[in-house]
């Protein structure tokens, strides 16, 4: 690829650059090296009551290597980095992350990714996006996005500010096994939070869209006024009784809930014994009707990639099926502890699917009938080790299918295990974010304390 506008490289400097950090970890007597080098620009832009606030330009690059010196089941691992791409500043590093495995003890985990597990094939994902956005145009977007947020009602009284961000970057992975690929990719946002009031009582809210491509987020006043309407339908937040009731988690909520088994499968929670499903492979773990897929392979996705911070060819699996965990999220270093072989997770999930369902939204409010919809959390009241559950949230009270008014200063509770089972229904009304895919997710009963 050929030099981009904002980058200092081309494609071919970077690989010359991991080429030498690769050549200088031999010649200290490396039995295996990895590195990544990488550089990234971009600007973000806030605006607050229609002012700008904060301008920042970014431009950031690093080098980082990973030395092992002897073999399994006797290698001893260091790592070190720096921002400097000089020849001198390479060498000093690898020799610190030489200097570092010396005084390591040895690890029977530690060392390269299986080489034939390597992905050799380069695999184009349409990941990169440039936004050549100036910082004038940057700031008018923001103020239309903030302008009709405040233009949903009167009662809309503050802002948090809206922002725009366009960031770009390129990297290159290699290893000493002769792996070396790189990889370009954009990431966009747009957000906007208000503060609506009314007799001294305030509430806050808030919506963001993110996309590789800046042509894909939403349209700036259609996303202000979203984020207005949601602040504005909070006020007259009322209490609850303390009572069992069905909760629905609106999608952004839903998402961090599968955010929780992602980390409870992840390798290092596994092998350390702090999840609560450990040994979960094979068995049920949610009601029959969900099902997660991961699909590393989507155009333009946000989680996207063909191969994971090892080099690890990534694949497109089933992770749930029919409720039974079917695959974990492992890295070389977790699997060999576990006993089992990577997934091509090193560094993380890859564009997690949760299937949807047939209802829409309305829909799930009328499956719910009577019960509680979560729209926010707060806390991190989650016991990792038991899957005990216990968060504060805000959102509404619904009777008969209908949203009748908005609740806040409640708790609800319950335990991990109990509410994947619980799982009654998922929505349609899928939303997108951080590599996840998921609509509103309706669970059949859990503690909600009030008053």
């Amino acid at each position: 690829m050929p030099k981009q506008p904002g980058f200092t490289c081309d494609e071919a400097e970077l690989r010359e650059l991991a080429r030498a950090v690769l050549e200088r970890a031999r010649k200290a007597g490396a039995s295996g090296a990895s590195c990544d080098v990488s550089e990234a620009h971009g600007l973000t832009v806030t605006v607050r009551k229609g002012r700008p606030e904060t301008i920042e330009h970014n431009r950031d690059r690093g080098i980082g290597v990973t030395v092992y010196l002897g073999e399994r089941p006797r290698a001893h691992r260091g790592h070190a980095s720096t921002s400097d791409f000089s020849r001198a500043a390479i060498e000093q590093t690898v020799d610190a992350a030489t200097a570092i495995a010396r005084h390591t003890a040895e690890d029977d985990c530690a060392g390269l990714a299986d080489e034939a597990l390597l992905a050799r094939e380069p695999r184009s994902l349409d990941l990169f996006h440039p936004w050549p956005i100036s910082t004038e145009e940057a700031i008018a977007i923001a103020k239309r996005c903030e302008d009709a947020a405040f233009a949903v009602s009167p009662l809309i009284r503050n802002s948090e500010g809206a922002s725009v961000s366009a960031q770009q970057s390129q990297y290159v992975l290699a290893t000493s096994q002769g792996f070396m690929q790189h990889v370009a990719g954009s990431r966009h946002y747009l957000s906007c939070a208000v503060i609506a009031e009314r007799k001294g009582l305030m509430q806050r809210d808030d919506w963001y869209s993110a996309s590789r491509v800046p042509a894909q987020l939403a349209e700036p006043r259609t996303l202000g006024r979203y984020a207005g309407e949601r602040a504005a339908a909070r006020l007259g937040a009322r209490k609850i009784a303390t009572c069992q009731a069905p909760v629905l988690f609106e999608a952004p909520a839903a998402i961090q809930l599968i955010g929780h088994f992602v980390s409870a499968v992840n390798g290092g929670s596994l092998y350390r014994k702090t999840s609560f499903l450990t040994d979960s492979l094979g068995k049920p773990v949610f009601s029959p009707r969900v099902n997660i897929d991961e699909r590393p392979f989507e155009p333009r996705g946000m989680a996207s990639a063909f191969f994971d911070e090892e080099g690890v060819a990534t694949q497109q699996r089933s992770i749930v099926r029919g409720g039974v965990v079917e695959g974990y999220f492992l890295g070389s270093y977790s699997a060999r502890k576990l006993g089992m072989q990577t997934t091509g997770n090193a560094g993380g999930h890859h564009n997690l699917v949760v299937e949807p369902g047939s209802l829409d939204f309305r829909g799930m409010l009328r499956e719910m009938g009577r019960g509680l919809l979560v729209t926010e959390l707060l806390g991190h009241g989650i016991n990792p080790v038991t899957g005990d559950y216990s968060r504060g949230a805000a959102g509404f009270w619904v009777e008969g299918g209908e949203i009748c008014f908005p609740v806040e200063e409640i708790t609800i509770a319950g335990n991990l295990k109990d509410m994947f089972r619980g799982i009654a229904a998922v929505g349609n009304d899928v939303l997108v974010r951080s590599g996840r895919s998921c609509g509103s997710v309706l669970i059949e009963k859990m503690t909600i304390a009030g008053e």
